[in-house]
């Protein structure tokens, strides 16, 4: 494979994935109108995070809600820059999967199927790989 080739794939893995967190983060927000949203508004996100971790107290569900849009936004922003970008890209596979587990013992595995986060978490893993075999190429050690 040419390097170009690796190189507009690995961007097209960056900015999907940015795309991704970024437009969820911004549909908490009631940034989208409401007839594309998920969630509209934050109120009905943090309704959704209890429905994902139906064991955990009540009063956590509001710092667990948080804590997911804030590394949401974060790894959206750093997957658009060279900043430690495999580390950046495995926290996104693992937060992805995490996500998707969660889906899966709370709903169902067709839901984490449907809205395709294995295949998100997978494409995050597969972004640090491109990038971690393209910095042993460069730098032979």
């Amino acid at each position: 494979m040419k390097e170009k080739e690796i190189k507009i794939a690995e961007w097209f893995l960056r900015i999907a994935l940015s795309a991704g967190f970024l437009s969820a983060s911004a549909d908490r927000f009631g940034l989208w109108p409401k007839n594309v949203s998920a969630w509209g508004n934050w109120q009905s996100f943090v309704t959704y995070t209890q429905s994902l971790n139906p064991y955990a107290p009540y009063s956590l569900i509001p710092l667990l809600a948080y804590t997911a849009t804030g590394l949401e936004i974060a790894l959206g922003i750093l997957l658009l820059t060279n900043f430690k970008t495999i580390w950046i890209a495995r926290a996104s596979s693992a937060l992805l999967l995490l996500f998707a587990l969660s889906m899966t013992i709370a709903i169902s595995i067709k839901t984490p199927l449907d809205y395709s986060v294995f295949t998100g978490s997978a494409a995050a893993f597969m972004l640090s790989i491109i990038v971690q075999l393209r910095q042993n190429k460069n730098n032979p050690n």
